[in-house]
């Protein structure tokens, strides 16, 4: 399977798209309704949905009542070629991190939120074998 899709549920569709657009290279393949859209980095299809709104779609309250929201700590990851340099492109932008870049053995990583609270890891390796 070359393309991937993931999930994120985000609290303002709009937000989100305007900020994996211009801050992490994003583009929009469609945006349909105000509640949905489905963005494309590479071989990655981002499905950004609303909670709650509207019938039908993966924002949808479950059969029990519970409500998908934003936050959490699964995400993906992307693999950039400056950790550094894009970090402080980021901070200067006003983007959210939560926490400072860690160096592991594979590469260095830093976590980045989304307007909505979702986040995203950005990765350098340092390793051959830890780039894919």
């Amino acid at each position: 399977m070359a393309t991937v899709s993931v999930r994120y549920v985000v609290h303002d569709v709009d937000a989100a798209i305007e900020f994996y657009r211009s801050s992490l290279g994003f583009e929009v393949l469609m945006h349909p309704a105000a509640s949905f859209a489905v963005l494309s980095h590479g071989d990655l299809r981002l499905l950004l949905s609303a909670p709650g709104a509207g019938p039908g779609g993966g924002g949808q309250a479950m059969p029990d009542g519970r409500v998908p929201e934003p936050g959490g700590w699964n995400r993906f990851q992307l693999q950039v070629s400056d950790l550094s340099a894009l970090v402080e492109t980021l901070r200067g932008q006003g983007a959210r991190f939560r926490n400072d870049i860690v160096v592991g053995v594979g590469g260095q990583q830093i976590l980045i939120e989304d307007p909505s609270g979702n986040p995203v890891e950005l990765f350098q390796p340092t390793l051959p074998e830890a780039a894919p």
